[in-house]
């Protein structure tokens, strides 16, 4: 700046010091939140950003005392206020200005730390032997135990460190072959065990040496390689990579960091240090910040896109953040995230074939609860409901240790990574031939002769307007809707159901309806059907009692006012949910006891009026006698208000999971 504008932008200059000021402590506050999880991990603190929070706190303290200095002073004037301090002014302009280019450069050098905050260190411990890093593809594994490598090399914690790419199958002799060629080792012998005994020796000469297993896809027996570890040898220590965390339990990992993906600080200034400043210009920075941000923190994803993007025009940014808000088998194909697609694709091509339905299931329906993944999946009939929950269960913990599912602390809701599910979608709609619609207001149904290839059609938080008057589909066995706007619902076809005679689960969440389509009663294979949410009040519900073979019945959080006589007709009904059914009073007589395969029953949060049986009285409400007559149920939860209406012996039943409220007491089986 000249020096009369030292003087003349005086008050300017203090207003942007203060301005930057703020600036600058929020970004040590993002540093050191930073650096205090780091810590709680044992991790080590980069010796840069140890110093930049020096000089940060440093400057910040002396910038907050001249701002409070300045303000405490006088205005600057003279000669009782009358002329100004024309001297006093221009220091003041030149002060302000010099500090707040000191703040703005400190900023500026914390921008540039991207993601190097800290890194694993491992510990000096003996009994330490095997550690594992495991975390979704793409998302910097094997970028992170590199660099770790060669810290571990320039830092001298190891006199060795070996690293060698163990792949999805796995190559003993190729793997000895890398670990050999650092060693020095030459190994002419054939035979894997002559081999694996002179690995063995060798490395046990070694006092200290760091082996990097990366991409590991299953265990491994390292006594085939040849690799010491444990009482064999302390100064042998292992470090694995791997997607599943399953993969370093079963190989006897002592410690194990998942890797997750970027927040959306770090994700941008990624994207700005591979992209350049070119991505800061006026024009091009919103297009850019969106595009970051549909990447969803997964680095591969973050680095492709920018790549192909660097140095283009603004349209082609444009549509690049169309294709990635759009996920279909062509956007994936065309370029943008191929990479991050062919890396979560291997991901599930390596998934078993239950895994590789259950994942593709949960992207047709995710975020959602365990319960209604259970619901959907019985729907197909390929599982008994007990065999469901377990199988399930231990499926959703499999996908969430391979990092393909994100998994709530209740273990009760998951949901997906978006990035991931989105490949995953894209696959469902090339081997289920799904047709899936998520977060629009303007689509359009397929076209008659598209619409009979599909096998799924789900329809998550968009606009659902125009439904056809019916579908025709002799191959749809799955339909799930689920609108943005619930008190906007759609009017359904009386002929909706007229040509999708193959459907077996049915779910219409969240939906206000008027009346139930009459030509549900045509789905003689429909084994789940789920209203969920729904807006049903006063209509009439009776027509479910034609489903003959349904299985699942859903009305969980709805609006429902009571069950009809005729539901007492699905004596194959394996599960019914009125959970929070707020406004559930009646059910008609002997409807409950009529349900003779009933399994579980769900009745949380409902304000049933029971009544008591009678001799000789006629009941217009149900009675929890008609409980007492449900030979295959194992699971209940209900709500009474008191213990006078309960039938004698009524807690004593054979449950294996129960939840009965009486008045303000729970009583639940004990945890064993």
């Amino acid at each position: 700046q000249s020096e009369f504008s030292y003087w003349h932008n005086s008050g300017a200059n203090f207003d942007n010091l203060k301005a930057e000021l703020d600036r600058l402590k929020d970004e040590r506050e993002s540093i050191q939140r930073r650096v205090s999880e780091a810590e709680r991990k044992s991790e080590k603190i980069e010796e840069m950003v140890e110093k930049w929070l020096v000089n940060a706190n440093k400057r910040i303290e002396q910038a907050a005392k001249f701002i409070q200095d300045e303000e405490a002073a006088n205005d600057g004037r003279c000669l009782m206020g009358l002329f100004p301090d024309w001297f006093a002014r221009y220091q003041h302009g030149r002060k302000a200005e010099t500090e707040k280019e000191a703040l703005s450069k400190l900023r500026e050098e914390a921008e540039r730390f991207d993601n190097r905050i800290s890194y694993p260190t491992i510990r000096e411990d003996i009994w330490l032997n095997i550690i594992g890093v495991y975390g979704m593809g793409g998302i910097g594994k094997t970028t992170l135990v590199k660099e770790f490598a060669r810290r571990a090399i320039e830092d001298e914690l190891y006199d060795m460190v070996v690293f060698s790419e163990v792949t999805q199958s796995p190559d003993i002799k190729q793997i000895q072959q890398e670990i050999a060629e650092k060693l020095g080792l030459e190994l002419s012998e054939e035979a894997e065990f002559r081999r694996a005994s002179r690995m063995f020796e060798r490395l046990k000469n070694e006092k200290k040496i760091l082996l990097i297993l990366d991409n590991t896809w299953k265990s491994l027996d390292l006594g085939t390689i040849g690799i010491p570890f444990g009482v064999e040898h302390r100064g042998c220590k292992l470090l694995f990579t791997t997607r599943d965390l399953d993969v370093l339990i079963r190989m006897g990992s002592e410690k194990n960091f998942s890797i997750g993906i970027l927040n959306e600080q770090e994700a941008w200034r990624l994207f700005k240090i591979i992209a350049g400043a070119y991505v800061e210009n006026r024009e091009l920075k919103s297009t850019a910040t969106s595009v970051a941000k549909a990447c969803r923190g997964l680095p591969i994803a973050l680095t492709i896109v920018v790549k192909a993007l660097r140095n283009k025009e603004l349209p082609e940014w444009k549509n690049a953040l169309q294709e990635l808000q759009m996920p279909s088998e062509t956007s994936f194909d065309e370029g943008v995230p191929a990479e991050a697609y062919s890396t979560i694709e291997l991901s599930y091509k390596y998934l078993g074939k239950q895994l590789k339905e259950t994942i593709l299931l949960c992207s047709l329906i995710a975020p959602t609860s365990i319960m209604d993944l259970i619901n959907y999946t019985m729907g197909f009939g390929v599982l008994k409901l007990e065999e469901a929950h377990n199988k399930l269960h231990a499926w959703v913990r499999q996908l969430r240790d391979s990092c393909l599912l994100l998994v709530d602390g209740s273990s009760k809701f998951f949901s997906m990574h978006d990035v991931l599910r989105d490949v995953a979608i894209s696959i469902a709609c090339r081997d289920m031939n799904a047709f899936v619609v998520r977060n629009k207001n303007m689509w359009e149904w397929p076209n008659p002769d598209a619409l009979k290839k599909y096998l799924a059609i789900s329809l998550i938080n968009s606009r659902i307007n125009d439904i056809p008057e019916g579908l025709e589909s002799a191959q749809l066995e799955f339909l799930l809707m689920i609108p943005n706007n619930s008190f906007l619902g759609p009017n359904i076809p009386e002929n909706f159901f007229k040509g999708v005679k193959k459907l077996r689960v049915v779910a219409l969440v969240k939906m206000l309806l008027s009346s139930l389509p009459s030509s549900i009663y045509l789905l003689v294979n429909l084994q789940t059907l789920c209203l969920d949410q729904s807006i049903l009040r006063d209509i009439d519900i009776a027509i479910i009692g034609k489903l003959k073979n349904l299985k699942i019945l859903s009305f969980v959080r709805s609006d429902i006012v009571q069950l009809p006589k005729a539901l007492g007709e699905l004596t194959k009904l394996r599960l019914s949910d009125l959970t929070d059914c707020f406004h559930l009073k009646v059910i008609a007589p002997n409807v409950i006891s009529s349900l003779t395969r009933l399994e579980e029953l769900y009745m949380g949060n409902c304000p049933i009026e029971w009544e008591v049986e009678r001799a000789n009285s006629e009941r217009s409400n149900s009675s929890l006698d008609e409980l007492m007559n449900l030979p295959w149920l194992t699971t209940l939860e209900i709500d009474v208000k008191n213990d006078s209406i309960l039938p004698e012996s009524f807690l004593t039943q054979k449950l294996e999971r129960f939840k009965i409220s009486i008045g303000n007491e729970s009583f639940m089986p004990s945890q064993s």
